[in-house]
């Protein structure tokens, strides 16, 4: 039986860093309540307000996309910058890998998916729907963040309404039809057992 689950933005968990360089906004994770050294996956926020490197996660691979502000600049692994702004593409990467970030012009608001490598994949599209569409769940865990605007979703058994910073989270609802009706730009991420 799919279940799911409307998570507010209201109630997210809020968590300052300890460099003072920004704020993660924790927006769901799995198991409920894990410890950064022990999830299997993991959705959330950050304010990045300096340049610096991003904290390690063994094991873990990462999706970044850009919410807000006017973007960063990444170097993986040594590797040549790539920047990342709002209309960029989810850049995926491993997480325990040396990352320097670089802001190009003030503030920057990003959306991290993290998901342990041995037993989980995970895949982030950004969408703009203006009007009515419908789309097809293709993960075990398939989660939809409303980035702007408003968006409501109907499936067989269910329905939400979304406002800014909202999320659906539908679990076990694999094949299932969810019609979309808004005007909103959205984050669907889906969680696939490897």
């Amino acid at each position: 039986m799919p279940r799911a689950t409307v998570l507010n933005a209201s109630t997210y968990r809020r968590m300052p860093w300890k460099n003072g360089g920004g704020e993660t906004v924790e927006i769901a994770i799995s198991p409920e309540g894990a410890a950064l050294s022990e999830f299997d996956w993991r959705i959330s926020m950050a304010t990045v307000a300096t340049d610096g490197p991003f904290s390690s996660f063994p094991g873990i691979d990462r999706t970044l996309s850009i919410l807000e502000g006017n973007g960063i600049s990444l170097a993986i692994d040594g590797g040549h910058p790539l920047v990342l702004t709002q209309e960029s593409d989810p850049l995926a990467f491993p997480a325990d890998v040396a990352v320097s970030a670089v802001l190009a012009a003030g503030t920057i608001a990003d959306l991290n998916v993290m998901t342990r490598r041995d037993t989980l994949r995970h895949h982030v599209e950004r969408l703009d729907i203006g009007g009515s569409d419908s789309v097809r769940v293709d993960a075990r865990t398939w989660i939809v963040l409303c980035h702007r605007g408003t968006l409501a979703l109907q499936w067989e058994d269910g329905k939400a309404e979304l406002d800014p910073g909202d999320s659906v989270l539908l679990e076990g609802a694999m094949g299932m039809v969810v019609a979309l009706t808004g005007h909103a730009r959205i984050y669907r991420i889906s969680i696939v057992n490897v």
